[in-house]
């Protein structure tokens, strides 16, 4: 019997020798990440553990994207530690404005096919989409990786989900996420891996293979990796990342379920107020008024994102009523789309552009408070009551594009149906 890319990821850096889903082992971590919002309990700590010189603390990136910028005392105490540590430990420090974690880790180099990564974050699953381990720890874990370099992980099962065909013109990645959640419910892959494969990932561009696997936090997954391929490749390269040791699953693998989806047939999805696995078609929530529209966080504030919602509002005007708030996933992100000449598009169609940051997804900088009755139509991974601010309000979840195409109307809209909303990256 073979073995899944996970399982091969755990026994690579673990001695080498063949694990299970179910086996317990302690692995020595190719990196680490810690963000403000989880930072005192790691520097806490490692102060606490006392290790001298703390000897992996330079294989660790500090982030601060949550309270960025900081709302307050506290957290701007937060980062002023979190800057010191940094500079005496050698640690990398990603400054407010920089760009969310789940970003600039890709973007700095610092992952590449075959490794095991950890962050303070559930959405660190993100990394998958690079044929990498990413997994979401708390700091107290981190700070043992900055001792010893290494983390007991049980060894999970694992889910096959082979996408087949290709994605309609305006149906994402986000829609791909928003129907498991729908069929498989939120946890629905707790604790489990996920391999996303088939001709339709392959044609996926990375920023919607990203989305992908950060996704997957919301199915409770461990772990939601893809297989490397000449896209994966030429990115890492581009990113100056290490040699990859790309890792592919064995054909005989064990899993736990296998999933067969045609991904021609998806269209696009809308999560309902307050549950992420609340989903629908958007044409069975088409005309749902909305009084804000948000684009941006780990999941969905990339380049091809920020494409998608220019596409469809340039040289038009967002809905009277409607307020419209675009974070971009970093500054490299942002500078990007400045070249393409999107956040003037966006800025011209009444859009406020941000800073990159995760403030205002989790409502920590308060920049989208939403008033009672108001409704909101985002493109980040969760809808929870009062997320944003006020349990009287609602959060819908979409893909970029549709949240673009809702706010130029004035309501929840297929973005199909209006002009650019068919705009795709090339393949």
């Amino acid at each position: 019997m073979g073995y899944t890319m996970v399982e091969k990821i755990l026994a690579a850096h673990s001695g080498g020798s063949p694990v299970r889903a179910g086996e317990v082992v302690v692995a020595s971590v190719d990196f680490a990440m810690i963000h403000d919002a989880r930072a005192g309990n790691a520097l806490r700590m490692a102060a606490k553990l006392g290790a001298r010189g703390l000897p992996f603390a330079s294989k660790t990136a500090l982030v601060l994207d949550h309270y960025s910028p900081p709302p307050n005392i506290e957290a701007a105490n937060t980062h002023s530690a979190m800057r010191a540590f940094a500079d005496q430990n050698g640690a990398t420090l990603y400054d407010v404005g920089d760009g969310i974690c789940h970003q600039v880790m890709p973007e700095g180099g610092h992952l590449t096919c075959g490794d095991l990564i950890v962050g303070t974050d559930t959405h660190s699953v993100t990394y998958g989409a690079f044929n990498a381990l990413g997994t979401g720890v708390e700091g107290t874990d981190v700070a043992a990786v900055m001792t010893t370099g290494k983390l007991w992980f049980r060894v999970p099962e694992t889910i096959r989900v082979q996408l087949k065909g290709r994605l309609q013109p305006g149906v994402w990645a986000k829609d791909v996420t928003l129907w498991m959640l729908g069929k498989y419910g939120a946890e629905g892959a707790n604790y489990r891996a996920i391999e996303y494969a088939g001709s339709a990932v392959s044609a996926m561009e990375i920023d919607d293979r990203m989305t992908l696997s950060n996704h997957a936090a919301e199915l409770g997954a461990k772990a939601a990796i893809l297989e490397a391929d000449d896209k994966t490749l030429a990115w890492l390269e581009a990113h100056r990342a290490r040699a990859p040791q790309p890792v592919k699953a064995d054909a005989d693998a064990n899993y736990v379920e296998r999933i067969e989806v045609d991904a021609s047939t998806l269209v696009p999805q809308v999560a309902r107020r307050h549950k992420i696995d609340d989903v629908v078609g958007v044409t069975e929530a088409q005309g749902q008024k909305i009084n804000f529209a948000l684009i941006g966080t780990c999941t969905n504030g990339r380049l091809d994102d920020i494409r998608q919602a220019a596409a469809i509002l340039k040289g038009h005007r967002i809905a009277r009523g409607v307020r419209m708030i675009v974070t971009p996933a970093s500054r490299q992100v942002y500078l990007a789309a400045a070249r393409e000449g999107l956040i003037e598009a966006l800025t011209l169609a009444g859009a406020s552009v941000e800073a990159a940051g995760c403030g205002t997804c989790v409502n920590i900088t308060g920049h989208l408070i939403m008033g009672d009755g108001d409704v909101a139509i985002s493109s980040a991974n969760r809808n929870f009551k009062g997320r944003l601010g006020n349990d009287n309000s609602e959060i819908w979840v979409g893909s970029a594009a549709t949240v673009a195409a809702s706010a130029l109307m004035g309501r929840i809209t297929d973005p199909r149906s209006v002009v650019g909303g068919t705009w795709r990256s090339a393949a």
